[in-house]
């Protein structure tokens, strides 16, 4: 069961990171009408928090394990906040996050795309091409 979770995560990454390698402007823009829609979307930062609960308990015994604890703690670590901190922190880092240049969300969908597949690995994924 921890591993459906874990190639659900894995997804996750590889879609987002694509679409930021791709059309980083039109996923920021539509993350920006998502938080005027819908502010409270923010404090879906605890789901964030469980996966990466899922991600520190789940791969033990996975190849790359120092990476996905870091990883892990770091999910946590920024669901917990994003669910729970200060308001004026989380709108300020929010807004900061949202302002960032092109280049830096193609960065970052670089990293995810990078995790995911170093994910897929540690699963075994592809073992038998």
């Amino acid at each position: 069961m921890v591993v459906i979770f874990l190639f659900f995560i894995a997804g996750l990454w590889m879609a987002d990171g694509v679409a930021l390698l791709v059309a980083p402007e039109r996923m920021i823009a539509t993350l920006r009408q998502s938080l005027i829609v819908a502010p409270g979307f923010i404090k879906w930062g605890g789901v964030a928090a469980l996966l990466g609960l899922v991600l520190l308990f789940g791969t033990k015994g996975l190849p790359y394990q120092p990476l996905w604890m870091v990883v892990g703690l770091s999910m946590v670590a920024k669901g917990v906040f994003l669910y729970a901190g200060p308001d004026r922190w989380r709108l300020r880092i929010v807004k900061w996050c949202l302002e960032r240049d092109v280049v830096d969300y193609r960065i970052w969908g670089l990293g995810l795309c990078a995790l995911s597949v170093l994910l897929l690995d540690a699963l075994g994924w592809g073992q038998g091409l």
